[in-house]
């Protein structure tokens, strides 16, 4: 199990994808995962495309595993000088696809991607696991948590999680909290990629001059993640593509409510009913309903609890094995 997310990418949802990824497979004893260093396995699995992606999985031709986090549209409100860097990336991704033997498609969007760049590899759609008893809400938790971003008990706390960046939709996110003064809005990321990414400029200017009751509170170890998730009461993911984000689904199994925009790569992702919206005033009167609304709040947090259950840990283990399982056979 490969990724090179290691020294100073961990804040990424690949990064948090590979160790959910590495846990899950070690929990039982039927497989041996070698993580990151010279020794040797059976199969290579790799969540990453750098240079070593090429180095490492050169001796393990026809076992060689990747997971599509990412398509060329991913590229869009993410890096700088788009125009330049799409058609690029585009043909990278092709050659990182077609280096496999198995790619993972961890959604139906990516599964398509990838087929409409190369016809080499096996394509497997497996979604990303999600350790549900890892954010599991404690009230506990929550009193950490909220000790950690300077909040008080009786503050109705919105949150944001991801990259510092336009696909995140972080403008959007400013312009909702300028609207609603009376909640307290907390944005947990920041730019693991530093000045490669979208929009530094205008961005750190928005930041600057976003109202009081708004906190960028910038990155935080997955050990306060945990906590910070606890102290929300509802979760605004205003992303304007996503193939299978990790931050809105770990704050579903935290058990709050989780807004997303309405996109077409949650229509073919989700198999349970999820709570979307197509602007910033549809997510404004949702947040205000919520707010007030104890019985729609439960609801909505209802939702949430049927939703992730798409994502059991225990079934997604059990389809990984059956791939590795093939390729050892062969």
């Amino acid at each position: 199990m490969f990724s090179e997310t290691f020294g100073g990418y961990e804040a990424t949802g690949v990064h948090t994808a590979f160790i959910d990824l590495v846990e899950l497979l070690r929990e039982k004893d039927d497989v041996s995962v070698v993580c990151n260093n010279d020794r040797w396995g059976d199969i290579f699995h790799s969540h990453t495309y750098g240079p070593l992606y090429w180095w490492k999985g050169r001796r393990y031709k026809g076992k060689r595993v990747f997971t599509a986090h990412i398509i060329p549209d991913s590229a869009i409100g993410t890096v700088p000088f788009l125009k330049q860097f799409h058609p690029f990336l585009t043909w990278y991704l092709r050659k990182v696809y077609a280096y496999a033997d198995v790619c993972i498609a961890i959604s139906p969007m990516v599964e398509d991607a990838i087929k409409s760049l190369t016809s080499k590899p096996k394509v497997v759609r497996i979604p990303n696991p999600v350790p549900v008893e890892r954010w599991k809400y404690s009230d506990e938790k929550r009193k950490k948590g909220r000790a950690l971003l300077g909040l008080s008990e009786t503050d109705f706390v919105v949150l944001g999680v991801g990259q510092l960046q336009g696909r995140k939709g972080v403008d959007d996110f400013i312009d909702i909290a300028t609207a609603i003064p009376e909640a307290k809005f907390v944005w947990a990321g920041g730019r693991p990629f530093g000045a490669f990414t979208e929009g530094v400029a205008r961005i750190d200017q928005r930041i600057a001059s976003a109202p009081k009751h708004v906190n960028f509170a910038g990155t935080f170890p997955m050990e306060d993640m945990i906590n910070i998730y606890s102290a929300a009461d509802m979760m605004l993911f205003p992303s304007y593509q996503e193939n299978c984000p990790l931050a809105p689904l770990e704050a579903t199994a935290c058990g709050m409510p989780v807004v997303y925009r309405n996109l077409k790569e949650y229509e073919t992702l989700f198999e349970n009913p999820y709570l979307h919206v197509n602007n910033n005033e549809e997510y404004i009167a949702i947040t205000k309903k919520l707010m007030s609304d104890t019985a729609y709040f439960e609801e909505a947090k209802n939702i949430s609890k049927k939703l992730i259950t798409q994502f059991d840990k225990d079934e997604i283990r059990k389809k990984y094995m059956e791939l590795y399982m093939e390729l050892c056979n062969k």
